[in-house]
């Protein structure tokens, strides 16, 4: 996968990341903020990671 491909550099795969975070997103309103996943970080993390996306950083 990309970031395998890539050193686990974000930076290089966003496009990947990004759509790693819109899956995560829809999972976590489908089952709560309690759900856990192994590919997806704690909502809290999750939606400052998504907002940091939104802003460019």
């Amino acid at each position: 996968d990309c970031l395998t491909k890539n050193n686990y550099n974000e930076a290089r795969c966003q496009n990947a990341v990004k759509a790693l975070y819109e899956c995560c997103e829809a999972f976590y309103q489908r089952y709560g903020d309690d759900a856990t996943s192994p590919s997806c970080p704690q909502p809290k993390l999750l939606r400052l990671k998504i907002q940091q996306q939104k802003e460019g950083k």
